[in-house]
């Protein structure tokens, strides 16, 4: 891998946070991804499954862990099996790790190739009562492939029909939501080199130039910065393709008087950043454009001072509504007729603003956490809100991603340049 490794000892922590939520008798599976397939006998790149990393560190495809905190033999309480290498493997695809190395990432002190999995698997379960096993349970998942661990769900229950079956994903969820330090300390790099990225392209965009064209930049700049490259699909979006919400075909030519909407993130050691900047295809600002973003950026500001700990989601979000409702009262885009007719389930400012203003971000873009719960300390939140006017070709966003502390927020996008005045003073 291209990035430094976090200390194993953030991976001992995180197993010990997991083991304190199991009762007696427990045991805990977790499954790589499997290496997707694309056509003929092409693959995608392997992504590693973010729970199994989140407890080992490990990443690399065919490895399993298995916890299982309390069975006599304190050996077998933590293992963690690998894919055996051979001189083939190496010469056609590389180095994998050997034991000595997994151990140093992970703190797994049993390490043993994936041919022991079914023994070790048969002993342990002979003496364990719960079983915690993994599935993509993301609110907004549609998993319509069948995944590794939906594979190994099957075979264990069919091996293992008498035993009490549970779901880990909830677990997960809890404890990947509060980042520790070190989760904080990558996303900021991550931050660091989307930072990067986007003040190349303040000196590159001109009239004339591609949205492909700025999506090379950005790619440019990320990988020759430790990245795997884009933490999601980029948004290159110039005029009216801002407002549209998903664009990510980013093929069209920058026209002189147009804004640039750019929904982009790098990626950093599996952790990501997700920033959202408009800017001026001339490098300023008409008087309506410029408007319309001070209208945007004070939602942000705004909506950034109340995403604190003990609001949940959903109230969060209807306080966002208010602020954006004055707003567009403001540029005349709504007016009081519209909001006393309103639908309660989408309010007038909807026509303007119709996604949510905040996810929680990491290892996920759209990391997990809890739609409904308050909100803790540690959590780590995108804050985005938009305005889109398809009539006049018009859409800003403005995004940047914030650790919730006890008082307060840190931006790890603190130095990337938002102010509309700084940036035409960094285009021109």
């Amino acid at each position: 891998m291209k990035y430094i490794p976090l200390p194993k000892s953030l991976y001992i922590r995180n197993r010990e946070k997991l083991k304190e939520k199991f009762p007696p008798k427990s045991i805990a599976v977790f499954n790589s991804n499997d290496i997707m397939p694309t056509n003929a006998d092409g693959t995608m790149r392997f992504r590693q499954n973010n729970d199994l990393f989140y407890l080992s560190g490990i990443d690399q495809e065919e490895s399993i862990l298995v916890i299982c905190p309390d069975f006599p033999d304190p050996n077998l309480r933590e293992v963690l099996f690998l894919r055996e290498t051979n001189e083939h493997i190496a010469i056609w695809e590389g180095h994998k790790y050997t034991k000595e190395e997994a151990f140093a990432v992970s703190g797994i002190e049993n390490i043993q190739w994936v041919a022991n999995f079914d023994n070790v698997l048969n002993s342990l379960m002979a003496l364990s009562e719960h079983v915690f096993l993994n599935a993509n349970e993301h609110l907004r998942a549609a998993v319509v492939v069948e995944t590794r661990d939906a594979r190994f769900i099957k075979s264990c229950k069919e091996r293992y029909p008498l035993h009490q079956f549970n779901r880990i994903a909830p677990l997960m969820h809890q404890l990947r939501a509060v980042k520790e330090k070190e989760e904080i300390d990558q996303m900021q790099i991550a931050c660091d080199i989307t930072e990067k990225g986007f003040r190349r392209i303040l000196s590159f965009v001109k009239p004339g130039v591609t949205e492909y064209e700025i999506e090379a930049e950005f790619i440019h700049e990320f990988i020759r910065n430790r990245s795997k490259g884009f933490a999601y699909e980029p948004i290159i979006a110039a005029g009216g393709n801002a407002c549209v919400l998903h664009y990510i075909e980013n093929k069209e030519v920058c026209k002189d008087g147009d804004l640039i909407l750019l929904d982009v993130g790098a990626e950093y050691g599996n952790y990501n950043a997700d920033m959202t900047r408009t800017i001026p295809v001339s490098g300023r600002f008409t008087k309506r454009q410029r408007e319309v973003y001070d209208a945007v950026i004070r939602v942000k500001k705004g909506a950034s001072d109340i995403l604190r700990p003990g609001i949940s989601i959903q109230e969060y979000h209807k306080e966002v509504g208010l602020m954006m409702q004055s707003e567009l009262l403001g540029l005349g885009l709504i007016d009081q007729t519209d909001i006393k007719n309103q639908d309660p389930k989408w309010p007038a400012f909807k026509k303007y603003f119709m996604h949510g203003t905040s996810h929680h971000l990491g290892m996920d873009v759209h990391d997990v956490g809890t739609m409904h719960e308050p909100i803790s300390a540690g959590m780590v939140f995108t804050v985005e809100p938009g305005i889109y006017i398809p009539e006049e070709g018009l859409g800003i966003r403005l995004e940047n991603n914030i650790v919730i502390l006890e008082e307060g927020y840190f931006d790890l996008m603190r130095n990337i340049p938002i102010d509309p005045e700084e940036i035409e003073g960094l285009m021109n």
